[in-house]
């Protein structure tokens, strides 16, 4: 997932709540979504998500779309960080 610029990168976490006959869509539907990543799906359709994008603009509209996705009942904006270069760690 290469999705930095010269300016940085925008990383977010959001938890995901899906209905359990659904989650298998709609994680289908997250990993096709560009700069997005499902880490953990849960039995009861909670999933862990992460954003990776170049802006704030486009981190909003990624999480309009996962809240608007088909099957999901609600989507938690939990962790946001901005990295100036994010190749370097700390």
């Amino acid at each position: 997932m290469d999705i930095q610029d010269s300016a940085g990168i925008h990383i977010s976490s959001v938890i995901v709540g899906a209905l359990p006959e659904q989650a298998v869509d709609v994680q289908g539907a997250l990993a096709a979504l560009s700069g997005v990543e499902v880490h953990a799906v849960a039995d009861d359709g909670r999933m862990i998500v992460s954003i990776e994008s170049t802006g704030d603009d486009a981190t909003l509209s990624h999480f309009e779309t996962i809240r608007q996705l088909p099957g999901v009942l609600s989507a938690s904006l939990v962790y946001h960080q901005y990295e100036t270069d994010p190749d370097e760690e700390a």
